[in-house]
């Protein structure tokens, strides 16, 4: 499918890249990314199981990646100080990302949306839910947590991905990407090496912001904890969260369905912080499974 572009998207009239896949009569579903990551990290492959299974999905680059708006006259963001409690360099707060994928779905004329959201795109799909709940038919959070700073954390073993130097080249972003997934990926599953190198290229192709990136990081610790408001959702909700994920701890998963009234947690063994091929089928038949009954 060809990327369209959606002008003056939201409170804040702001770009928003995105792709539709399948038929426009079908159930719509909005596919939201994490931090740093742009649509095409949703897999073509995987989103072509969720058309078979009868949806009209929905990628898009959230502000600050990909082809979307960048805030770059904004101020620097300083994530060390806003871990610290300093929050003033936070440019935005996730309730700007949820506005901007409300506003993408006031453009295309969808009033009813299913959302499933991977690590920060799951922040960003509760925070839809909170704040939009009229809108919202069913959630699915992927390897996600509440914000609660107890649950979800980062594995030490994971802060080497951090310490890479930055990528002056798209050869160094390749290498970078595939050293970060050979550390935060799934172990029991095969790592499809040539498909993830081509696509950090692509990205790199696409647009490089380190800074969008951190304001993203930024938004996403002053945004806070969600827990309280998340016990008070009433939309259907699948929990999807792999037991070797050591970006987000499997606790983030458990706090989130334990906040979520009715919740369902699916603990997949084997699953890190990704979404390998071989669990294409079983994701996307837990997510049709779970609309199904949130429809019924």
């Amino acid at each position: 499918m060809a990327v369209r572009m959606a002008r003056k998207v939201g409170p804040e009239k702001i770009d928003i890249a995105y792709e539709c896949f399948g038929n426009a009569a079908s159930a719509p579903l909005l596919l939201i990314m994490g931090i740093g990551a742009q649509m095409i990290a949703w897999n073509e492959g995987f989103i072509s199981q969720l058309v078979d299974k009868g949806f009209y999905v929905i990628r898009f680059d959230n502000r600050d990646v990909g082809l979307s708006t960048h805030f770059h006259k904004s101020t620097t963001p300083d994530l060390p100080a806003t871990l610290a409690g300093d929050l003033s360099s936070a440019s935005y707060t996730l309730s700007n990302m949820a506005a901007d994928a409300i506003g993408l779905l006031d453009i295309l004329g969808i009033d009813f949306i299913h959302l499933v959201g991977a690590s920060m795109g799951g922040f960003i799909a509760q925070t839809i839910s909170i704040e939009y709940p009229s809108r919202v038919l069913s959630l699915t959070s992927i390897m996600s947590t509440t914000g609660a700073p107890s649950v979800g954390q980062l594995d030490p073993i994971a802060m080497s991905i951090f310490l890479l130097p930055p990528p002056t080249n798209r050869l160094e972003a390749m290498n970078n990407a595939i050293a970060a997934l050979k550390v935060i990926g799934s172990p029991s599953f095969p790592f499809d090496e040539t498909d993830s190198r081509e696509r950090a290229g692509l990205a790199f192709d696409r647009c490089y912001d380190p800074v969008g990136i951190a304001r993203q990081a930024v938004a996403s610790v002053a945004s806070g904890d969600r827990t309280e408001k998340l016990k008070s959702l009433e939309v259907p909700t699948l929990v999807i969260h792999g037991e070797e994920d050591k970006m987000c701890d499997i606790s983030g998963g458990e706090a989130t369905a334990n906040a979520i009234p009715n919740a369902r947690l699916v603990r997949i063994e084997g699953m890190g912080h990704n979404l390998p091929r071989q669990l294409w089928p079983r994701i996307s038949s837990l997510i049709a499974e779970h609309i199904e009954s949130a429809l019924e």
